[in-house]
């Protein structure tokens, strides 16, 4: 079973006040599900259920405060590095994570992509993936776009080799490339950059998570791990980025 729901703010609550200048694109490593089983002395699986939760909690934050598109790290291409039960774990919570959430994630206008070397995962996955993305392309309130065998570097290789086939077959000439011309290659074609990354568990890293649409993002680190991460830590990483001035290698 899914951890437990969490009950639904009273209206008699205030509503968090928000910042004024919010990011349109966040992205959030999910770090820390192992280490927050370990020191409860349960398996790693059960913490990867107990994010779960916390992703739930950060998807509904979104939506109530306008972010437009939320990115994260589900699953890297180092991860199938892991003890096979542990993969066979997070690939069964995936399916189980869209089985279960896809209805609602709907009714709530959210739209989910995936990202990575998708051809890779287990069938049942991809047609959970397919199906959610179907179901969901028509969504314009949030896109929730999940980073599934993703790396990187591999999403690098893989828009260099596309985009050399084109010049070969003569669609594109060599010296028409440019930085743009790249970026319509790569897994993320078609959405911003983030604005602000978000990385749980206080590991000071990037971890081969989008390195090119990172070049300018603003960082966030956390010590939380990323089952207890709340709706609270999202906004206290919101208002450290409205305070903070973006100069894209200029001058104000």
């Amino acid at each position: 079973m899914f951890p437990r729901r969490r009950k639904e703010k009273r209206d008699d609550q205030k509503a968090e006040p928000l910042p004024e200048r919010l990011p349109r694109h966040v992205a959030i490593i999910m770090d820390g599900n192992g280490r927050w089983a370990l020191r409860r002395g349960l398996p790693r699986a059960a913490g990867h259920r107990a994010g779960v939760e916390a992703l739930r909690e950060v998807v509904k934050a979104c939506l109530e405060w306008g972010i437009q598109i939320l990115t994260v790290y589900a699953f890297s291409t180092e991860n199938w590095k892991r003890p096979r039960s542990e993969v066979e774990a997070l690939m069964n919570l995936l399916v189980e994570y869209l089985e279960r959430e896809v209805r609602e994630l709907h009714e709530q206008g959210v739209q989910i992509r995936a990202i990575g070397r998708l051809h890779e995962l287990p069938p049942e996955a991809r047609q959970k993936l397919q199906q959610a993305m179907q179901t969901t392309a028509g969504n314009g309130r949030l896109v929730l776009n999940l980073a599934l065998n993703y790396g990187g570097r591999a999403e690098l290789v893989d828009a260099c080799a596309a985009l050399v086939k084109d010049v070969e077959a003569g669609k594109l000439r060599a010296e028409e490339v440019r930085e743009d011309t790249l970026e319509r290659y790569l897994y993320t074609a078609g959405l911003p950059d983030p604005d602000l990354l978000i990385r749980a568990a206080g590991e000071m890293r990037l971890s081969n998570f989008l390195l090119w649409q990172a070049a300018y993002t603003e960082l966030w680190v956390t010590s939380t791990l990323w089952p207890d991460f709340r709706r609270e830590d999202l906004l206290a990483a919101l208002e450290d980025y409205a305070r903070r001035e973006r100069r894209f290698g200029g001058l104000k």
